[in-house]
């Protein structure tokens, strides 16, 4: 069965409205994306486009008279000029979508003899630490720049033996790729339930253990919690709200603090929020990995 997309590109004001002109006009669904590789930073998971310049597409069923349609949205009165001259139609065809997000991802070597793999893809190297992965609905695939220093800075730690905290575990891949480097024992929180779900799913698909993963949503934590390493990728801004609550579990002088998803130019704030002396650890493509021990803060 082929569809009919309808594309156009418009503004943060706008796009709500736009949004609801289309399901109004018979769309199926819509979706918008960013139009200029701008990042967000109002909350993990916005319920709405925040974007300057936002892309919006429409699926309509191929019996649609997109004509008709395309006229009655020119009339809408959040359609500026160039809005109206952005709008594109294309037949879509149908495809097997859930193979289609899988051809995108390749088992990515971490550091010699750790691989994160796709859980549908045979490792490389059979002999290897490898995670084996599935995000499902959860954030962390591995591939964006925060997660892979994450990833890299866990696998330049001796890890044996330790507790260790992932604070905002997403997919559970932090969790996880601790575990598989050594760790006794990991737990994991996520405000999102489907975090929480992938956390566990992706343990099981690694074999670990019964009893060495723990997965809570943070209203489930006492405050007593104490571990050797905490890791939290999240944002800038939730992670200067942690501060008191990350650092309050690191349990000797010699844990250690990793920090992601930071932008480089937000360094400096992340660094007055942390009563411990923090280094960037890691840099690429304008974000920042942070890493600190609780005896350098002087405690």
């Amino acid at each position: 069965m082929s569809w009919l997309q309808l594309r156009l590109e418009t503004d943060a004001r706008h796009a709500a409205a736009i949004e609801d002109a289309l399901l109004q006009h018979g769309a199926l669904a819509v979706t918008l994306e960013d139009n200029a590789d701008q990042p967000l930073f109002a909350g993990d998971r916005p319920t709405q486009a925040l974007w300057q310049q936002t892309r919006i597409s429409g699926l309509f069923p191929a019996d649609t008279d997109i004509n008709a349609t395309l006229e009655a949205l020119r009339q809408h009165e959040a359609l500026n000029r160039a809005s109206a001259e952005s709008m594109r139609a294309d037949i879509l065809e149908d495809k097997d979508w859930e193979r289609e997000w899988m051809q995108h991802y390749a088992p990515l070597q971490i550091r010699p003899g750790f691989w994160l793999c796709p859980s549908w893809i045979t490792p490389p190297e059979s002999d290897a630490v490898n995670l084996l992965l599935d995000p499902g609905l959860a954030f962390g695939t591995g591939t964006h720049p925060t997660t892979a220093m994450c990833l890299e800075v866990l696998a330049g730690l001796d890890l044996s033996g330790q507790r260790v905290v992932d604070f905002g575990c997403g997919s559970g891949i932090l969790a996880v790729a601790a575990l598989l480097l050594g760790a006794d024992s990991v737990l994991a929180t996520d405000t999102d339930p489907q975090a929480l779900s992938a956390t566990w799913a992706n343990s099981e698909r690694n074999g670990i253990a019964a009893g060495r993963l723990s997965v809570l949503h943070p209203d489930g934590l006492t405050g007593t919690e104490a571990a050797d390493t905490v890791v939290a990728n999240i944002l800038a801004g939730p992670l200067c709200e942690l501060a008191p609550q990350l650092c309050a579990m690191l349990a000797t002088p010699d844990a250690t603090l990793i920090l992601s998803g930071i932008l480089e130019e937000q360094v400096a704030q992340v660094r007055d929020s942390y009563p411990l002396e923090l280094e960037i650890a890691d840099q690429r493509d304008g974000w920042v990995v942070m890493q600190g021990q609780r005896g350098a803060s002087g405690d």
